[in-house]
Formats: structure tokens, sequence, C-alpha cells
């Protein structure tokens, strides 16, 4: 942990058993070598965590950042190289706000230059007379969390709003009170206008010499996102101008900073990237972080991950992760190590309940079953891409005699699962294999035996493996009446050995044998 976070996130991961080496103020090059041996890396916005530290740290699961903006962190090197990135994307979104609207406030009444004057003894009533928000447009650009939060707070006022969001729909922005329009729409109807954007190569500078001409004259600007997405110098000459009335800012694009053109002028309200400066903020991130992190060294799924393509995972949708896993595994056994393009077909309730990470789960399965070593939720994508494997899903609300039903399709081999809740507690079946239906309780150690479907072909394969000294823990058989033939699945307590797998595959009657290791 390179910078400090709340204690309490500190104790939660020192009460779940991790380390946790504080190592504060760090230079680039100490920090290269304090990550060698790293499991996790917990930062905040001062640490810049480049290809460099990340390929120093070769023992790295993850990178959480107490915070929301990742600009100090190389995403995509740390999703080529299976590394998690995960961030804290709610815990100061109140805070941001709520900063958001102290400077609205600070800026429409000069609340600052007043202060300042009257404590340098100059009684300026005149001078720093201000506007009112009631009756006047908000501009919010960018509609998500903090934009929501601060067009609630905006409708308090009695302002009228409007925002520019691509990702947002018309129905969601008129439930908030909000008219959805395009962007150079706000900039010209706008008397205020806030700023909640992330920073990406799309954003930054989006407020310039051009965007800024095409603003109300009178505009006042408020900016508590990050850094550069103004340029700076634009804005203090539209303000010298006189078509900007006024801007605050809490970032800027190079931070910590102590010169600015903006600083110069009298109505211009700066502080220094205080948006999450609260105690609760603080407090929220910390533990937060530290609960991504500890799900991700666990090997859990992380919902704060930002490199994990999976979208937000419902709470209908995560029981079945596992079950999805393990049927990527069980298929990866009956393809004998040999990977080959995936389809994963959701039954049931599950079809359309956003099962996107299900399907990750089955390909992650799918590959770790087949020889390739670290696979995550992040690299997974990536992974079979490299072996040019492709990966589909599709649904289909037909499920009979399941309620929900997972079947995965690989190279000619199917296999379905699902959880059946027994009494008051729900364990996982495997349900068919091969288009024969069996149901059996998947083990760490198991087999499926495809033979001819007559008389003694059970017992033989029971005979051998207890010549073998291997107990069967549970069999189902499936037979299938148009080919006279017929499936067992069984498992096993300790896996079968090569030898006795190769045996049975010369037998007669015997069709085909997998080994299936689902751990």
């Amino acid at each position: 942990m390179t910078e400090p976070i709340a204690e309490s996130g500190l104790a939660k991961l020192r009460e779940a058993g991790h380390e946790v080496d504080v190592r504060l103020g760090l230079t680039p090059g100490e920090l290269l070598d304090a990550v060698a041996g790293a499991h996790a890396l917990i930062i905040r916005s001062a640490t810049t965590v480049d290809a460099a530290t990340l390929e120093a740290a070769t023992d790295l699961v993850v990178v959480g950042r107490a915070g929301i903006g990742l600009d100090n962190v190389d995403v995509t090197r740390a999703t080529e190289l299976g590394v998690m990135v995960v961030n804290a994307p709610v815990s100061n979104i109140l805070s941001a706000a709520e900063q958001t609207m102290a400077l609205l406030l600070a800026q429409a009444r000069n609340i600052p230059q007043a202060h300042v004057a009257l404590t340098a003894g100059k009684w300026e009533r005149s001078k720093w007379e201000g506007v009112e928000l009631h009756g006047k447009t908000l501009g919010i650009v960018g509609l998500g969390k903090i934009g929501a939060l601060v067009a609630q707070r905006a409708l308090a006022f009695g302002m009228r709003l409007v925002a520019y969001d691509p990702f947002i729909t018309e129905e969601r922005a008129r439930h908030m009170g909000v008219e959805l329009v395009d962007f150079d729409d706000l900039l010209a109807l706008s008397d205020f206008i806030t700023i909640h954007l992330p920073k990406n190569k799309e954003t930054v500078g989006l407020f310039n010499a051009a965007s800024l001409a095409k603003t109300k004259p009178g505009v006042r600007i408020i900016n508590v996102a990050r850094g550069g997405l103004i340029d700076e110098a634009d804005l203090a000459e539209a303000i010298r101008a006189g078509h900007v009335q006024g801007a605050a800012l809490d970032v800027f694009a190079k931070e910590p900073t102590t010169e600015s053109p903006l600083f110069e002028l009298p109505s211009v309200v700066v502080v220094p990237h205080l948006g999450a400066s609260t105690a609760e903020a603080q407090d929220k991130a910390g533990v937060t972080i530290a609960e991504q992190v500890e799900l991700a060294l666990a090997g859990d799924f992380v919902p704060f991950a930002v490199n994990v393509s999976a979208g937000e995972v419902s709470n209908s949708v995560r029981p079945f992760m596992g079950l999805a896993e393990l049927l990527g595994r069980f298929i990866g056994g009956l393809l004998d190590g040999q990977p080959a393009d995936l389809e994963v077909v959701y039954h049931g309730e599950l079809a359309g309940a956003g099962t996107k990470i299900l399907t990750l789960c089955a390909l992650k399965g799918l590959l770790s079953a087949t020889g390739q070593e670290g696979v995550s939720f992040v690299n997974a994508p990536q992974l079979a891409a490299d072996r040019g494997l492709a990966y589909t899903e599709r649904a289909s609300r037909e499920a009979p005699e399941y309620v929900n039903l997972i079947t995965v399709r690989s190279d000619g081999h199917t296999v379905s699962g699902t959880l059946m809740t027994i009494g008051t507690r729900v364990e996982t079946r495997i349900v068919a294999v091969d288009g024969h239906a069996v149901e059996i309780e998947p083990k760490a150690s198991m087999l499926v035996v495809h033979n001819d479907d007559r008389p003694g072909m059970i017992g033989l394969v029971g005979t051998a493996l207890g010549a073998a000294g291997i107990s069967i823990e549970s069999m189902a058989v499936g037979p299938d009446p148009r080919d006279h033939s017929a499936l067992m699945v069984l498992s096993t307590v300790v896996p079968t050995p090569p030898a006795v797998i190769e045996s049975l595959r010369a037998t007669n009657g015997i069709q085909d044998i997998h080994l299936i290791a689902l751990r």
C-alpha cells in the first residue's frame, strides 16, 4: 500500500489473513523494488502504475485504486498481464456531488472572493454581487452516478436541467427531471455547466477554445471531475474576453500544482482537489477497496473490476457463476485437453438475465481445463483470442423440467447443469452429457464412459476401477435406445490413473472414455 487508506480497510485485510506492507512516499524506482512478490497493490491518485511497474510485479493479482479515477494506472497493460484493476466508484460520489453544489454556490455568490476581501479589511457589498440559481439552466455533462446526484440537488434550487450523456436513455433522464440534449445545444442553453466525466482520449480537452465559443455568454463552468477535461489556458482566455463569466475548479491538468493561468482571475474559484476529501468518503473508499482486493485474492467475482468485460451482475445471476465455470471445466475434460470454440446456452429464467459473466466463467473453466495456466476473469477473452477460439452465448426461455439450465457446447460435445433446491440446500447437478440424460453431483474427479448398451458394461468398469483400488462415490447411467449406446458418469474418490483409462479404452464395448478434473 503506497498511499494512506482508512485504518478500517487495513484492518479488514489483516483480519482476512493478508500481510499488509505500508510503504508511503516511494519514488518510481523504489516502487519497482517494492512490488516484487506482492499479490496486491493498493494506491490512490499519486502513485503511477505504469507498464514497467506491472511487469516488475510478477506475482501481482490485483491493483486497487481507493477512489474512482484510473488515469494513473495502465489498465491496458494490466489486462494483457491478467492483472485485475479495481476501484471504489461509489465511495465518494456523495462527497463529489456536494462539492459540486458547494462550488456552484460559491461561483454564483462570489463567496471566497468576498471572504478574502472582508478579512483584508474591505467591505465590498456591491463589488461581489451574485446571481440566484433559481430559474437558471444547469447543463450537466455526464449523467452518471455523480451527475444524477447533482441533478437531484439542483432541482431543489428550482433550476432547469439539461444534460448531455449518450449512454443515458431519454426515459431515465425524464424520471430525473432532466432534458437530454446534444453537446452543442447544452453549451448554448446553459447558464451554469457542471462536468462529470471520466478522463480518456475522447474527453481530454473537451472544453477548449472551440467549444467554449459555443457557450451562452456569461456562462459559469464547474469541474469536480478530472483535470484535463478543460483546457485551462483556453478557459482563462474566454474569461478575460468576457464571454465566460467565471469558473470553479476542484481539479487540474497537472496535480499537485500552484500555477495556472486561471489563478490570477478574480472570477475563478479554485480548491486543491477536495472533491473526495471528506472523512466519510475516505473511510468508504478504504473499506470498499479492501473488500474488492480481498475478493480478487480469493479468486471470487469482484463487482468493481474495471477490466473484466462482464457488465453488472444481478443477484439472480451470481449464484450460477460456479456452475458455469464447472461446466466449462467439464467440457474441457471431454475435449481431452484440446480446446475448441465454445457456445453457452441459457434456458428458462436465466435467459436474457445479463449472463455475460456466466459465459466468461465457462470460458475461464474451459481454458483452465485444457492446459492454460494463469487464467483469470481479466485475461480469459484475450487468451481465447490468442488461441483462435470463439465464444458465444444465446438464450431460450424454454427449459423442460428445469427452472434454469445452462448448456455448454464445444467440438461436438455438450454438457448441461442446473442448481437444485433440496430442502434448505441449493445443490449443483450435471443433468445431461453428450445427449444422454444423467443426474449426478459433480465431484473433483470424474469419469465419462461412452459404451455399448449391453449387460455387464457397468460391472466391467466397476471391476477395473476396483482392481486399481479406486472407490466409486456415485454413478449415473443414461442409455440412448436410438443407437443402442449408453453413457456412464462416475465420480471417484481419487483420480483414475492414465494406465487404467487406456486399458478401459481398449476394452471391447467401450466406445470412448474421458477423465474429468473439476479442481
